[in-house]
């Protein structure tokens, strides 16, 4: 790979239900994951405008993303590199929200490939709930380390100085 990889800040929002700590990825939107599921779920994230501060974009994605606001405190969750070689870095924050109010921003696309159409598709097409082992299973590969890093951190923080 040359030059610099590209950048990507997300937020992975959670809360406990039942005593079990659950958290919120999204389904990419558009016709190329519509059928797919296990490995393709995310937390909302996106890349950085010119000088954007890292959290301040992922704050921002989150928002167009999701519809919903994000409110700290955010713990860091530090940084992964995805099989394409982006770079996320990503907070946590505890939260709440309804999967079915989600609206997400829009992007457009020729489809299909090859026709001169273009359509517009969410960039997310759902959210949900998910306990960390389901989590494990739905999301990609390459952002489990942020669902590990929730989990130690959040077991540290319960046990105290």
């Amino acid at each position: 790979m040359t030059g610099t990889p590209k950048r990507s800040a997300g937020l992975l929002m959670y809360r406990r239900r039942d005593g079990r700590l659950e958290v919120f990825l999204v389904h990419p939107g558009g016709p190329f994951f519509r059928d797919r599921d296990a490995g393709v779920w995310s937390i909302p994230k996106g890349e950085p405008e010119p000088g954007e501060d890292p959290l301040a974009t992922a704050i921002r994605e989150f928002r167009e993303e999701t519809g919903f606001e994000a409110r700290g405190p955010f713990l860091p969750l530090g940084e992964i590199r995805q099989r394409g070689g982006k770079l996320v870095e990503a907070w946590a924050f505890s939260g709440d929200c309804d999967p079915a109010a989600l609206r997400s921003n829009l992007f457009v696309m020729e489809w299909p490939p090859g026709s001169g159409r273009k359509l517009r598709f969410p960039e997310v097409d759902r959210g949900a709930w998910f306990d960390l082992a389901s989590a494990r299973r739905k999301i990609r590969d390459s952002q489990i380390p942020f669902l590990d890093r929730l989990e130690t951190r959040l077991r540290e923080a319960a046990r105290g100085p």
